[in-house]
């Protein structure tokens, strides 16, 4: 159990639970969170350092390309990290490797020629800059293949099978905020509201177990609005 400021970004808590799991001896093989609990350096450094699978959907490619699905993305291109180059959809190959820094983070711009470029019949559905040649700007690389195979995965009926394991902790996060009122805190101070929060992971714990142990279902099965007026309008 952490308890956080409300300030404190979802991402910034990962690695500190696993920190805690790990010194524990209950890392688990498989960790499953959302959107707003994972990046794709999350993802490699769970791997690298405790060797565990962080099965979690990552935020799609922002670029113009990607959101309206008409030109080239990034998929589209080959990356050659050993020799620090790109190839485009027409084969052409890029000139400049930039290793730089954005928003504190480690990147790399990958860059084409102006005189490549504007020439190129296809040049509307890769850039719309008049300047320049198309950049293309990457992760490292063990980030950006992450990344890549990631945003790849997740888009398949396999991927969302396993990802729907999940669904249950939605149901434990709405019994702890009904029963217990966990969105209030009823005290000042972090370390008083983290006993709160103890307390009542506990209460949720022993309602939980008296449930299974007595064989009663947690929660009724929803059915939506529609559903439930069909009886009625049936007869």
């Amino acid at each position: 159990m952490a308890t956080t400021d409300a300030t404190m970004p979802d991402t910034a808590m990962t690695a500190t639970i696993h920190r805690h799991l790990a010194r524990r001896g209950l890392l688990p093989a498989e960790h499953y969170l959302d959107a707003g609990y994972s990046s794709a350096e999350l993802i490699v450094q769970a791997r690298e350092r405790h060797q565990l699978a962080l099965i979690t959907p990552l935020r799609t490619d922002n670029s113009v390309q990607a959101r309206t699905r008409n030109g080239y993305d990034r998929t589209a291109f080959t990356i050659d990290w050993e020799r620090r180059q790109v190839t485009c959809p027409q084969g052409q190959t890029s000139t400049s490797w930039t290793p730089c820094r954005q928003k504190q983070q480690p990147m790399i711009v990958a860059a084409f020629p102006l005189n490549v470029c504007r020439p190129c019949p296809v040049r509307t559905l890769c850039t719309s800059a008049q300047r320049s040649g198309r950049h293309l700007t990457l992760h490292p690389r063990a980030i950006q293949e992450t990344l890549d195979t990631a945003r790849a995965e997740q888009t398949t009926p396999a991927w969302r099978d396993r990802y729907a394991l999940r669904c249950g902790i939605e149901a434990t996060i709405h019994q702890a905020v009904t029963v217990t009122d966990l969105r209030r805190a009823r005290y000042r101070g972090i370390k008083k509201v983290h006993l709160e929060h103890i307390v009542c992971a506990i209460a949720i714990n022993l309602i939980r177990l008296h449930a299974w142990w007595n064989g009663h279902p947690l929660a009724r099965k929803r059915t939506s609005q529609l559903t439930r007026l069909e009886p009625t309008l049936t007869a």
